[in-house]
């Protein structure tokens, strides 16, 4: 659907600044919503919230339905009793400008164990009353996330196609055995749940009260080691014998790959996602929306065909595009769930038939300014050749700072971006090209805080397909100042958003 003419921030709430190594959702995230609000601005665009495996990764998560357990605050766990102030009054030196992701998972996750167990035992009863409401509207996930998760513990990390098969295949006799085993364990898990999602939905309230929206962020796969696909095995192509993907994800070798991108998730058996009518996509939309107010597909191309790669490959290059029913996805959707607010990332190699499933269900694709000088004045991201019906960013948290962007140019698309904006040098490109942003057409506009800031590459936050050091970037309070909140006010206004 169309949205209003606004523009926003992407932040993920990893980068917010907090003394326990990674942002989390107290008194910082507050803070970033107040200026937000002061700098005029009406979307917070985050990326997937759920629990990250290896690498760290937002977007392969142990559950595609539950909340990352390191951005619960702390400090917000002493305010309702479950700590106490000495509890966290000695923590380690972690670096304020990145995330140590050890560091906070070593000195996090048992103070998350302590709360659980204060929680049993000596926990208020209005408390305990919302924690039984909010594990009965989450039945449909939350079980299976708990029971995966104490698997996981139980196996030493080891991925469950590797478990003995009576649990990998979910037998009733082995789910029940190992559920009076791990029960401690499932309701510590239970109650992490409750608490990530307690604490986002008060910052949420906040968001909207002061007239904030938030973007959440679907990716269209799943990690084949999660929670969802040893739940729900049977809408996956997974070999029958090993539990493993059969057919994997990625995308063909294209200008920037000869080998193509080889993700590894598994793709959906979608003949047998639409015998039950999309049930679990329903599901999925609908936990998101109690938690954000628009969401943005990631890779919504593969709704209209995937790119599927048999399993055993080690590029890209051996598969073959297969159609998928995303007509008949959305429509399902629009019926279950009214008409949705979503967004399409509608990046790589788009086909006429992808722009027809965006264009009919009305959904916002992204235009990516960073894309828009190479090439000659048919370039399809200058502002000049969009839609209003889009989403306009300087950059994604897949690509560098503007300001690292700029320089790392060759000397002729350097001139050709200062040739469009009317520069005569590079001083303040990164203001340059927010300006671009919020005077195009484009009905929003998205812009990294780390090009409010004017960072260069330092800033990056993650490179597609490197395996580590992604997704640390932080940034630290003194970074804000009321100039630059004075300065996006005022150009926000200027351009009516």
């Amino acid at each position: 659907m169309p949205f209003p003419r606004t523009s926003g921030i992407l932040l993920h709430p990893t980068s917010l600044p907090s003394r326990f190594g990674v942002g989390d959702l107290g008194k910082p995230a507050y803070q970033f919503i107040d200026f937000l609000r002061e700098s005029g601005q009406k979307l917070w665009q985050v990326l997937p919230l759920g629990p990250t495996g290896y690498g760290n990764s937002p977007y392969m998560c142990y559950s595609a339905m539950a909340g990352n357990p390191i951005l619960i605050s702390l400090d917000l766990l002493v305010e309702d009793g479950l700590l106490s102030a000495d509890d966290i009054a000695d923590f380690p030196h972690f670096p304020s400008e990145k995330v140590d992701f050890e560091a906070v998972f070593a000195y996090k996750l048992p103070l998350l164990q302590k709360a659980s167990q204060n929680f049993v035992h000596h926990c208020p009863q209005k408390l305990q009353e919302e924690y039984q409401r909010f594990c009965a509207g989450a039945i449909y996930w939350l079980n299976d996330y708990a029971l995966f998760m104490s698997l996981k513990t139980a196996h030493a990390g080891d991925s469950w196609h590797t478990w003995d098969l009576g649990i990998r295949h979910r037998e009733p006799a082995a789910v029940g055995a190992w559920k009076l085993q791990l029960s401690e364990e499932i309701n510590y898990h239970n109650f992490v749940q409750f608490i990530f999602f307690r604490q986002w939905s008060a910052l949420k309230k906040y968001a909207n009260e002061n007239k904030i929206e938030i973007i959440g962020d679907i990716p269209i796969y799943v990690a084949g080691d999660s929670a969802d696909v040893w739940a729900h095995p049977e809408i996956f192509c997974l070999d029958e014998e090993t539990s493993l993907p059969s057919l994997v994800a990625g995308v063909p070798p294209d200008y920037f790959s000869n080998t193509g991108q080889l993700w590894g998730n598994p793709v959906y058996n979608w003949d047998n996602l639409q015998k039950t009518n999309f049930d679990w996509w329903i599901k999925r939309f609908e936990v998101m929306l109690e938690y954000v107010d628009i969401i943005r597909i990631d890779h919504f191309r593969g709704f209209e065909a995937y790119w599927a790669v048999p399993q055993g490959e080690t590029t890209a290059i051996n598969g073959e595009w297969v159609k998928a029913p995303g007509d008949e996805l959305f429509e399902v959707l629009n019926e279950k769930l009214g008409k949705l607010s979503v967004m399409a990332e509608d990046l790589g190699i788009i086909t006429p038939e992808v722009e027809a499933l965006r264009d009919k269900f009305e959904l916002p694709g992204m235009k990516i300014l960073h894309f828009a000088f190479g090439g000659g004045t048919d370039n399809p991201y200058l502002p000049f050749n969009i839609s209003r019906n889009s989403v306009i960013y300087t950059g994604t948290h897949d690509n560098d700072t503007t300001v690292g962007w700029f320089n790392q140019l060759g000397e002729t698309e350097k001139q050709n971006v200062l040739d469009y904006l009317g520069c005569n040098g590079p001083d303040g490109i990164n203001w340059d090209l927010i300006r671009l942003a919020l005077s195009s057409v484009a009905n929003q506009a998205i812009i990294p805080l780390q090009d409010i800031f004017g960072l260069g590459t330092i800033g990056r936050m993650n490179y597609p397909g490197k395996a580590e050091g992604n997704w640390e970037w932080r940034y630290q309070d003194k970074d804000f100042n009321p100039e630059l909140t004075s300065r996006l006010k005022k150009l926000t206004q200027i351009y009516g958003r």
